[in-house]
């Protein structure tokens, strides 16, 4: 039988599901803001696991976060039937997406810019 993780790992785990939930909206309107072409959930996911940070290998949490950026007016979606397989649904940014990425980004960068400051006295 494995060993039960202990308190500081449930705590690390619980700290790296709060820091992903804001961040994964951020992360999906920066792809979709930088793509030429709509795109598809899988090639999201995949464009995320490119760039092997904290986001890769979560694919299936993206899903609820396109809906909800979608009912939020901030991506626009439509479907188009797959030769390989179901139809797929495709994403774009919208204009009030670009500009919540502007916004999201700068609020992004100060929060980043403001912990690393307090951050920089620790030792690792």
């Amino acid at each position: 039988m494995a060993d039960a993780p202990d308190d500081s790992e449930l705590q690390l785990r619980k700290f790296q599901k709060e820091l992903s939930a804001g961040t994964v909206s951020l992360a999906l309107l920066a792809v979709l803001g930088s793509a030429a072409e709509p795109m598809y959930g899988y090639q999201i996911a995949k464009r995320l696991e490119s760039l092997d940070g904290v986001l890769s290998g979560k694919q299936s949490a993206l899903y609820p976060v396109l809906r909800n950026l979608s009912a939020a007016g901030l991506l626009d979606s439509h479907v188009e039937p797959s030769v390989a397989g179901p139809p797929r649904r495709y994403y774009r940014i919208t204009e009030a997406g670009r500009t919540t990425l502007q916004h999201w980004t700068a609020a992004w960068r100060a929060t980043r810019d403001s912990v690393d400051a307090v951050l920089e006295g620790i030792r690792e």
